[in-house]
Order: structure tokens, then C-alpha cells, then sequence
């Protein structure tokens, strides 16, 4: 097999292999994010997004990770495994940096998904869809 066809095949089975082969192995961080350009079909690469948490009785939002999605539109390493704790969290997409490194105009200069945790022993997909015209994000698994 060509090193061209071995790379798609590796790509097509993360995205539908099973959770060991999309980095949900045990030791994995248990929040992760995936944020897929559907103007384009491809993941967003390079997506700037910081993870916070609601702390002081809901009264400030403490940054816990900033970083950028990968060549896949993930960002591995979000949340290391034993930081997990019940709370309310937010996710943070710089959408208006991502879209003007592609000469792109869009409506919605970032995006804020805010969701709680009740038990910090499960593992929780936050996925996000991304057109520079709308957005849209669900609870994954």
C-alpha cells in the first residue's frame, strides 16, 4: 500500500475506529474538543480556545488551558486526566482569528460553549461545527 493511501486510511479510522483509537484510552484527558469547518468539509485547524471554570460561588471564570486544535481540529491534552471536577465550564473559540487567517468574513467573533459537569468520573466530547455564518455544538460521546 502507498504511503498516501496508508495516511487516509489512518485518518478515516480515527474518525470512525473505535474511542481507544480517537485517544479515549484510560489516562486520556476526559473533556476533549473537536471543531470541524463545515464551510470547507475539513477540520479546523489551528483554532485558538481556552477552557475555563466557573470558581468563588459562580462569581469568576479561572482559565485553566489555552491552546489551538491540531491538524485534525482537536486539541489533545485539554483537560489532564485528575483535574476533572464538578463545575460549571466554559469552552472559548477565537472564530473571528480562525476565519481572518482564511480572508474569510464571519458574523460571530468567537463562540462560548458553557456546560456543567456532574461527575467528574465520565468522560465528556464537546464538538463544534463551525460555517462563518452559524455554529452549532451538541454533547458528544
Amino acid at each position: 500500500m502507498s504511503s498516501g493511501a496508508t495516511q487516509r486510511l489512518q485518518t478515516l479510522q480515527r474518525h470512525v475506529g473505535s474511542r481507544e483509537d480517537r485517544g479515549m484510552e484510560p489516562g486520556s484527558s476526559p473533556l476533549t474538543t473537536h471543531v470541524l469547518d463545515t464551510a470547507s468539509g475539513l477540520p479546523a485547524q489551528g483554532l485558538y480556545l481556552r477552557l475555563s471554570r466557573l470558581e468563588d460561588h459562580g462569581q469568576q471564570w479561572t482559565e485553566l488551558k489555552n491552546s489551538c486544535t491540531d491538524h485534525d481540529g482537536r486539541c489533545p491534552g485539554l483537560l489532564p486526566p485528575g483535574q476533572m471536577k464538578a463545575g460549571t465550564y466554559k469552552l472559548s473559540f477565537d472564530t473571528k482569528g480562525y476565519w481572518q487567517k482564511r480572508g474569510q468574513e464571519s458574523f460571530y467573533p468567537y463562540v462560548e460553549v458553557v456546560f456543567t459537569i456532574t461527575n467528574e468520573t465520565h468522560k465528556f466530547h464537546v464538538p463544534l461545527l463551525l460555517s462563518p455564518w452559524s455554529y452549532t455544538t451538541y454533547r458528544g460521546s
